[in-house]
Formats: C-alpha cells, sequence, structure tokens
C-alpha cells in the first residue's frame, strides 16, 4: 500500500542491472518495528538490509559509512526492538562531545544547555520512533539515557542496548574505554563515518584504530555501508559522491 518513491524506484533499477535484485522481495517483507505514528522501519537498500541481520547476530557491532545511510537511525530502532522485547532492561546513547573543532569548556550555559545540541540527532531519532511525550517518559524513568560519553568512564553497562553514535570522534584512548564499558547481558552498536573526522589535526581517530586492532577479534563486527545506501534526499547521494572524487585541498 506504501507508494514507492522515485528514489526507491531508481534503487530498484540499479540493483536489477547489478543482476542482485533476488534478494529484493526479502528485503520488502522484513519491518524491524512500527513507530508511535504507525510507520514501518524497514530496511531500504540490501546494504542496510545486511546491517539489520548483522546487529541481531552479534553483541558488538561497528557501522561505518556516509552521511544518509542510516546507521543511526536503524541502530536506535534496533535498540527500542530489544527493549519492547525485553532483551534488554534500558537504552543508553552517547556521543563524543567533540564537534567541528569545539570543545564544551567554550560554550555558554549550564552542563545540559551545553550539551543538548551534540546530542541532538539522537533524540530526534527516538523522537521520530517513539514520539516526544514517550521518549521524555522513558528518560525520567532512566529507561532510556542520553549523555555525552565522558559519562561512560567508571561505569559497568549491564543489560544495556549501547549506541555511540559519531565515533569518528573519539580518541584511541576513549574508544577504549567505551569498549571496556559492556556488561553481562549487554549489546553495543558503534557508528561513524571516517570521512568526518573533526578532532584536533595529528590526533588519531579512536574508529580508525578499533578497524585496524579489532578486525580479527572473535564476535565483533565490522559493517560497511556505502553511497548506494544513502536514504536522504536523492542529492545528498551525488554530494558524497563528488567530495570522495574531488577530495579537496585545504588552502
Amino acid at each position: 500500500s506504501n507508494r514507492l518513491t522515485l528514489q526507491e524506484v531508481n534503487y530498484v533499477i540499479k540493483t536489477v542491472q547489478a543482476g542482485v535484485h533476488d534478494a529484493l522481495p526479502g528485503m520488502a517483507r522484513e519491518t524491524v518495528l512500527v513507530t508511535a505514528r504507525g510507520k514501518q522501519i524497514k530496511p531500504k537498500t540490501l546494504g542496510q538490509q545486511q546491517y539489520i541481520k548483522t546487529m541481531r547476530e552479534h553483541d558488538l557491532i561497528f557501522a561505518i559509512g556516509p552521511a544518509g545511510t542510516g546507521k543511526t537511525y536503524l541502530a536506535v530502532a534496533m535498540a527500542i526492538h530489544a527493549l519492547r522485547d525485553k532483551q534488554v532492561n534500558r537504552l543508553i546513547l552517547t556521543r563524543p562531545a567533540v564537534e567541528a573543532g569545539e570543545k564544551l569548556g567554550f560554550l555558554p550555559g549550564d552542563l545540559q544547555e551545553k550539551v543538548d545540541p551534540y546530542l541532538r540527532p539522537l533524540y530526534d531519532s527516538l523522537y521520530d520512533i517513539l514520539g516526544m511525550e514517550n521518549t521524555q517518559k522513558y528518560v525520567e524513568r532512566h529507561i532510556i539515557e542520553i549523555a555525552p560519553l565522558a559519562y561512560m568512564r567508571g561505569r559497568t553497562l549491564e543489560d544495556a542496548f549501547i549506541i555511540l553514535d559519531e565515533a569518528q570522534n573519539t580518541t584511541c584512548e576513549q574508544m577504549k574505554m567505551f569498549l571496556t564499558r559492556l556488561g553481562v547481558g549487554s549489546r553495543a552498536v558503534i557508528t561513524g563515518d571516517i570521512t568526518q573526522i573533526d578532532l584536533p589535526k595529528g590526533q588519531i581517530s579512536g574508529l580508525v584504530h578499533a578497524q585496524k586492532i579489532l578486525a580479527r577479534v572473535e564476535g565483533i563486527a565490522f559493517h560497511y555501508l556505502g553511497g548506494e545506501d544513502i536514504v536522504r534526499h536523492p542529492l545528498v547521494q551525488d554530494i558524497v559522491r563528488a567530495y570522495d572524487e574531488g577530495q579537496y585541498d585545504e588552502g
């Protein structure tokens, strides 16, 4: 009953041309969950379908890809599904609070005011799936926690579905700290885009480092999404491709 968008039609055509269209019917039948407004959350590309499968099969997964591929949104959807299914008792969503060269110490206002702009995209996903009222209830009851990465230090996170977003902006030390928080009964999804690192020059991204040293660790999965998985405005795909091809010189 749902109408296909032009973007979805183009994706089907490309998939048929690539000769991998046999998987499309299975993708169409899959629903992660239904939002508070009755919208079905489904994979929109084969890459997204494989990402969902990987999240179901692993307790620790790294999802790496460009903006607009649904990395965070699908992780939040899977986390809410796990909560509803009583697989976990709570959700923890976190981000490093350093972006585009800004440090929290230089921002005005109290802590909540400082932190909120950095965490807003996580709230947006929750509001879209659960609705604002339900999200606020879960937050008040501490079933959902949304906090900067620094707040994870010294804790053991048990029976939780944990999402670390914008992981390309972690340092190696922060990434190790986060990964060693995982407690009994917990699952974690780490999302990031290694083409959008906002750390100071010369500082190694914890996500890039983790790719190298954890690639062969059994039980950890790395899933890569590409330009073909971008599900935002069709122009976003062209913009990402143009930047990838034209790796601009600074100055």
